[in-house]
């Protein structure tokens, strides 16, 4: 899917890391979220409440997930899932645009 349709974004950015990662809540009729946004190359620790699915529109990442002791390489086109009340770690390698939606 490239675009969503009747949707309510909110203004205010996600902001994290000195600004080396951002997004913008997107919310679905059905109350759903989704986060579309940025992260530029660099190294970051994750924590999520929710069970995520990030979908890596373009860039290139390697991630490492819980229980996993390897990391896995992401790119564009690609994408994984974090499971809920865990953190994972992201190196960023080249400027990565990304979907993440949120699963309750």
């Amino acid at each position: 899917m490239s675009e969503f349709r009747n949707v309510t974004v909110v203004r205010k950015a996600n902001v994290y890391f000195g600004g080396k990662v951002t997004s913008r809540t997107v919310i679905f009729e059905d109350g759903s979220k989704k986060t579309l946004g940025v992260m530029l190359p660099g190294e970051y620790e994750f924590n999520t409440a929710d069970r995520e699915i990030m979908e890596i529109l373009s860039g290139d990442l390697d991630v490492l997930l819980p229980g996993e002791s390897g990391w896995r390489t992401i790119k564009g086109g690609e994408s994984f899932e974090v499971p809920a009340n865990s953190k994972f770690l992201l190196k960023v390698r080249a400027l990565a645009d990304y979907c993440c939606s949120f699963v309750r």
